[in-house]
Formats: C-alpha cells, sequence, structure tokens
C-alpha cells in the first residue's frame, strides 16, 4: 500500500510538473482566426496550449505600444498597421523566414506582405487571412459592367452604387489608369490623381441611385433590382448568390482592392518557435479551410481553397481565377496628410450638383 501511495504520489508530481512546464503560445488575432477546433488540434499535435485574446487593429498597437512589445507571442495586425506602428513605437520583431515554410503561400500575397512590412532589410509581416473589395453584380442586367469606371455607363443611370470612401476613389483610380499607391510618397502627384477621380465621380453622380453607408443597406439595393452593379466587398457579393445565381462579387479587371491580416512577432515575445508552429500550422490547406469556414474570409494558404464548402468554394473560383488574385492591389501603409486630401474630395462630391 505504501510502495503504491508512492507511484502515485510521484505520478502526480510528474504531472503537475509537465503542465507547469506545458508552454503556451499567446495569440493577439481577430475573432474567427484561431478556431476551437484549430486550437484543439495544434495543442494535440505539438503539446503547446492556446491562449487566444480576439482585438482589432486600434487595440493591438495600443496594448502592444502599452508594453514595448510585450504581453503577446503572436499578433495579427493588418499588413498596412505594421510599418508605421513599427518606425514610430518599435512593437515588433523581424519576421525570420527561414522559420517559415512558405511554399504553403500563395506567392503574389506573401511577396506583397513582405514588400508593405519592410524597414530597411528586415521583414514583420507575412500573410494570413485576406478580402476585397470590387464589384457585386447583376450579371442578368448589367453583365458588361467589368470595372469600376464601368459604373458610369449610361446604361445604367440611377441604378448604381458606392461608397463615398477612399475605397472609391483608389478603385476608379485604377481603373481611369492611374497608381495612386505608387504616388502615396508624392503628395503632389498623389493630389492630381484625387483630382482627376474628383471630377470623374462628379460627373457619374447621375448613376448614382444612393451613395450606401452601411452592407445591409446595399444587400437591400440589389436585392430588389433597384441596384444592378455596386462596389462592394467580396464576402457579400457571396452571400447575395446564395440567394439570387445572377448577382455576384466581379473582380474589376484594374484589380480588386486588398487587405491582408498578418502574423507578426512582438518584440517581447516569449514563445517565438511556438508561434513560427502555429504559423505553418494553420498555413497547411486543410487547417486553412477550417479557419475559412469559421472567418468566412479566404486565407494565403495555397490551395485551401480546394477544402472549402463546395458552394463557397466555387464561388470563389468563380470570382478570383490565379490571374485575379495576382492582380489584387493590396493596402500599403498610408502616409500622413492623404486621408486629409481623401476626405475633402469626396466632400466636393457629395456637395456637388
Amino acid at each position: 500500500m505504501t510502495i503504491t501511495k508512492g507511484i502515485a504520489a510521484i505520478t502526480l508530481i510528474a504531472a503537475s510538473t509537465t503542465a507547469a512546464n506545458a508552454e503556451t503560445l499567446r495569440l493577439l488575432t481577430w475573432g474567427g482566426y484561431a478556431p476551437d477546433a484549430v486550437v484543439e488540434k495544434f495543442t494535440a499535435e505539438t503539446g503547446i496550449e492556446v491562449e487566444v485574446t480576439k482585438s482589432n487593429n486600434e487595440e493591438m498597437v495600443a496594448k502592444l505600444r502599452a508594453t514595448g512589445g510585450g504581453g503577446f507571442d503572436l499578433a495579427q495586425p493588418s499588413q498596412d498597421r505594421i510599418a508605421g506602428a513599427q518606425e514610430e513605437f518599435e512593437i515588433y520583431k523581424p519576421i525570420d523566414l527561414s522559420k517559415i515554410d512558405t511554399s504553403l503561400f500563395i506567392t503574389s500575397m506573401l511577396e506583397a506582405t513582405k514588400s508593405n512590412t519592410m524597414l530597411g532589410e528586415d521583414v514583420y509581416g507575412v500573410p494570413h487571412v485576406w478580402g476585397t473589395s470590387g464589384l457585386v453584380v447583376n450579371t442578368a442586367m448589367a453583365g458588361d459592367v467589368k470595372d469600376y469606371t464601368d459604373l458610369c455607363n449610361e446604361a445604367y443611370a440611377g441604378k448604381v452604387s458606392y461608397r463615398l470612401k477612399r475605397p472609391t476613389l483608389i478603385g476608379f483610380a485604377f481603373s481611369m489608369g492611374l497608381d495612386p499607391f505608387a504616388a502615396y510618397r508624392d503628395p503632389e502627384e498623389y493630389k492630381k490623381i484625387i483630382d482627376a477621380v474628383e471630377e470623374k465621380l462628379i460627373s457619374c453622380k447621375g448613376n448614382v441611385k444612393a451613395y450606401w453607408s452601411g452592407g445591409d443597406e446595399l444587400m437591400g439595393l440589389l436585392r430588389s433590382g433597384e441596384v444592378v452593379a455596386s462596389m462592394a466587398w467580396d464576402t457579400g457579393g457571396w452571400k447575395l448568390n446564395s440567394e439570387d445565381e445572377n448577382i455576384t462579387f466581379v473582380a474589376p479587371t484594374s484589380g480588386a482592392l486588398g487587405w491582408i491580416d498578418t502574423f507578426a512577432l512582438p518584440r517581447k515575445t516569449k514563445a517565438e518557435d511556438a508561434a513560427y508552429k502555429w504559423i505553418n500550422f494553420v498555413m497547411q490547406p486543410e487547417i486553412a479551410a477550417m479557419i475559412t469556414a469559421e472567418a468566412g474570409n479566404f486565407t494565403a494558404s495555397l490551395g485551401a481553397d480546394a477544402y472549402a464548402d463546395d458552394a463557397l468554394k466555387a464561388r470563389f473560383q468563380a470570382s478570383f481565377p490565379p490571374e485575379a488574385i495576382d492582380n489584387i492591389n493590396w493596402y500599403p501603409t498610408v502616409p500622413a496628410g492623404l486621408e486629409e486630401m481623401e476626405g475633402a474630395a469626396l466632400d466636393r462630391v457629395k456637395a456637388s450638383n
């Protein structure tokens, strides 16, 4: 009996020691990016526990700034919120690309994110979840709308919609053969582009049924047929397509406008190896498809769409053949002062007759 009790005590001590020594990955992320089922699979495979804190861009920067880059081991800010924050607050550390299986990533997304999160020779982010805005079109009523400026065709007078927000300025600029992102560092050149787009939007005003401000409002306009084409997000177009096969998301010929939420290492991460293991784990196509099912957006995992729900996979592949993915215009960091310039232009469009 004494021997049995002794063995039990040793076993209990060993279990307690193992639990105390178990590695934990502290993940600062968005809702839906770390589903319970994915966390459980990761822990079962690696023995690493995952502590998930849900947040958004503003909170992520605030939390990491308050601790000098501490408190978390892996964060997921959008790619346009990294270089500026790092330059100002030094809250991240460079990514060691040798520890990442880059073959798991869609090449064009990986390269775009590396470029947009680079300071000096160092890369501070790699891509994870992404989405776009482009066109949502009733193909039975406006099948020839293929790019943003097609919304201004006379045939659709009073039947189109878009927001009076900066994506509309950016999208129209690309559709007009201009490159606003290339002019980000040249305020004079950027103003010329914005002025040209402003003139175009004022001339197009008669085509606009309504400037939408909320997704539900736009959905109603498209469902009713009052609007036959609009600028909108990909997920909204796919939702409408599930209700009406004639309505769907179309990637504009000049390129959809893309956002990417990344993986970035906080400067004081205490579980760096665990962070790299998580990145490589969740970028596996089968695992990435589980995240898509939870978050509603696709990831930068190469081939993950093949594992998505059949209906969603069909919609995604119809909207985004490989050449359309490679043609996405990814948002870089916005330099100071540009948004004020854009806001003034949008105000003038709104006030014009």
